[in-house]
């Protein structure tokens, strides 16, 4: 369906709604906000800001008063933060946008308190360990606080978990792939797992439906399969082929689902960026050793030429899509 802003253009455009009455359709409709939309963005901008003040001012206290303070108080401080706000989320309606910043207090607190308890027994543990455990026990918390900002959180730990572990470790298949060829591999199948799965739960569940998360999960998958790609190109060798091949599947599927399925022009710019550095990588790999600074100069043009045509091929989908 069509949203009401679109509809809105596409009426000034064909002149059915005069000029002089254009404002006033846009506050009838409420795409202009109201002095009351405003103040509950910057309600809800403060309670978050709020939040996490609250949270890291914590953390840096207690790193400023390491030797001042006792084990004791350290862990007590922590762990009456977390019951704080574990009864905040649980007093408050769920619904609640107090209540989801409660909660998402309470999963950085736990990554505080994680923290702290490796850093006073040293433990010995690796640093993708922390992580992946602070992962692991807010998934409780995840799974029932049905707000994207905390999956967010927790998809950014698990992506951080495996950069941490390929760099404390070989590759599980280093027979085959490099550690940082692995690492990406690692990042692109869990991105793009958890992108899929967030699109086909976001017609059943509506808190899911906010784009911007989603379009985080395509940054994560896109760029990982987009550094394979341009590494195969720089460094060819012959198991690094199939890194081309699996980027021209992603970019055929991105481009199917984004420009039929579900309109979105971010996708749609975003594979058009990765196909430009691609390209531009393949073209400076066969001419900058032959040609040098005509290289250089056709490159340039390459990169000039290539932005206009998408900027040009995207405004016409835009308006496609209006039409």
């Amino acid at each position: 369906m069509d949203s009401t802003r679109n509809q809105l253009i596409r009426l000034i455009e064909q002149e059915y709604i005069p000029r002089e009455n254009i404002e006033r359709a846009l506050n009838t409709t409420g795409i202009s906000p109201d002095g009351k939309t405003w103040l509950k963005f910057i309600d809800h901008l403060l309670l978050w800001l709020g939040g996490l003040a609250l949270a890291f001012s914590a953390m840096f206290f207690i790193a400023y008063n390491w030797d001042e303070l006792g084990r004791f108080a350290k862990f007590g401080m922590v762990e009456a933060l977390i019951v704080l706000a574990v009864l905040a989320y649980w007093k408050l309606d769920q619904h609640n946008m107090a209540a989801k910043v409660a909660l998402l207090m309470a999963a950085i607190f736990l990554g505080v308190l994680l923290a702290l308890y490796g850093q006073t027994y040293q433990t010995g543990a690796d640093p993708w360990q922390l992580f992946f455990n602070w992962a692991l026990l807010m998934l409780p918390w995840t799974v029932i606080g049905l707000f994207p900002a905390i999956w967010i959180l927790w998809i950014a730990l698990i992506n951080l978990s495996i950069v941490l572990y390929y760099t404390t470790f070989a590759s599980a298949f280093g027979f085959i792939f490099g550690s940082d060829a692995g690492m990406l591999w690692a990042l692109f199948a869990f991105n793009t797992v958890a992108l899929t799965i967030w699109e086909l739960l976001s017609h059943k569940w509506q808190w899911l439906a906010e784009r911007w998360a989603v379009r985080l999960l395509a940054i994560g998958s896109g760029v990982s399969i987009s550094w394979l790609t341009i590494f195969s190109i720089i460094d060819y060798r012959d198991t690094d082929s199939i890194a081309g091949i699996v980027w021209l599947a992603w970019l055929g599927g991105m481009y199917y689902v984004y420009r039929n399925i579900r309109h979105d022009l971010f996708m749609l710019a975003g594979i058009a960026l990765s196909g430009i550095v691609v390209a531009i990588t393949f073209m400076a790999r066969h001419l900058l050793d032959g040609l040098e600074a005509g290289g250089l100069l056709l490159i340039a043009f390459m990169i000039i030429g290539m932005g206009a045509g998408a900027a040009v091929w995207l405004r016409n989908i835009h308006r496609e899509w209006q039409s």
